[in-house]
């Protein structure tokens, strides 16, 4: 998937524009809008979570640490002497997995309250009034997207493409 990026004006562009990506058969999931706090954005898809923080890198962070330190853990666990281990593989896929899963919750509390680092180049055009909208699309997609936006949103500015997205956003 790739992450498409537009500063839109206002919301009635956004609608607009989200009525167009829909008659195009891109999902309404795949389409999401950043707005300044307090615009009404009523029926369009406003960003959830997951695009606004940086709860999915902190996930994937905290899983990983926390799977390392939990083998290392499961490794001096079964190298202690006079430790009657029956399967001492088992005991370090158990260690690892659950230092995975400590990490991961870990990490996501804070990552849910720390604002998104791909937002950050946008903030001032969304305090200012405009619309972020991304578009998650197949790669054979960004160009018929792209072209698609600048025909129903001529005042839609393109702010580029992003090939580093989750793969559950």
């Amino acid at each position: 998937m790739r992450r498409l990026y537009f500063l839109v004006p206002d919301v009635d562009v956004a609608g607009a524009t989200v009525d167009e990506l829909l008659h195009a058969h891109v999902p309404e999931s795949r389409i999401h809008i950043v707005a300044r706090e307090g615009t009404p954005l009523g029926d369009l898809p406003e960003a959830g979570l997951a695009q606004r923080s940086d709860l999915i890198p902190a996930l994937q962070v905290g899983a990983g640490l926390g799977g390392v330190t939990g083998t290392l853990a499961g490794l001096v666990a079964i190298a202690v002497p006079g430790a009657a281990v029956v399967s001492a593989g088992a005991v370090v896929v158990a260690t690892a997995l659950a230092g995975s899963a400590v990490g991961a919750w870990l990490s996501s509390m804070i990552g849910v309250d720390v604002d998104s680092r791909r937002l950050k180049p946008f903030e001032q055009a969304i305090e200012s009034g405009q619309l972020l909208m991304m578009v998650d699309v197949p790669p054979e997609r960004v160009h018929e997207i792209e072209s698609l936006v600048a025909r129903a949103a001529p005042a839609a500015r393109a702010q580029g493409v992003e090939t580093d997205i989750p793969a559950f956003p």
